[in-house]
């Protein structure tokens, strides 16, 4: 982070996040009578595989309404390569299989490019995660029955990171990661049984 804050490295955070158009951002009412929600039919999905410039906040992406599989990963590799070509590039990426698999690692090492993977189960340390979840936040605003409107609004919340979403993103992605290094186990066997806590 140190070095891409001064300029040396471009270090980049990737992770997809698929939008489910009739599914997730339908709200929430709280009340003591039934209430209808408007909501749309079908569970169209827009996929949105993105890689957020950790100082600039600016997300480059690859979009679809299909599947991601390592063809859009390479493809967001490639992108990325041209935007910041002369640079030292790091990818911050987490363990997903179609972004672990051999043609990334040749389409990465063709392009030079660095891939640190991050350990498994950790989402705290991908913080491409903090935004996807602000999208979600933004698309929980309001109904939506047009399958092009709700990937259109998706496109324009994620092009504006580094523009009209920059302060408010720069606050949320930033060098506090939560790390869990300071834990103490209760016991160095997790998965001890009732039967040996009796004895």
């Amino acid at each position: 982070m140190k070095k891409a804050q001064t300029g040396e490295i471009a270090l980049l955070f990737v992770d997809a996040s698929h939008f489910v158009m009739g599914c997730d951002f339908l709200g929430c009412i709280y009340g003591a009578v039934r209430r209808f929600v408007r909501t749309c039919s079908g569970r169209k999905r827009y996929n949105v595989l993105g890689a957020l410039n950790f100082v600039t906040k600016k997300l480059t992406t690859v979009t679809n309404d299909t599947y991601i599989t390592a063809s859009q990963v390479c493809k967001l590799l490639e992108t990325v390569a041209r935007e910041y070509t002369g640079k030292a590039i790091y990818l911050a990426l987490d363990n997903a299989s179609y972004q672990k698999c051999q043609i990334v690692f040749d389409t990465a090492s063709r392009l030079g490019l660095n891939l640190v993977y991050i350990p498994s189960y950790s989402p705290n340390l991908n913080l491409i995660e903090r935004l996807w979840k602000f999208v979600k936040g933004k698309l929980r605003t309001k109904h939506y029955d047009d399958f092009s409107v709700f990937s259109e609004t998706i496109d324009t919340i994620t092009a504006s990171t580094d523009k009209q979403n920059k302060e408010f993103i720069d606050s949320l992605i930033s060098e506090k990661v939560q790390l869990f290094d300071d834990l103490i186990p209760v016991d160095s066997n997790p998965y001890i049984s009732v039967s040996q806590l009796a004895a």
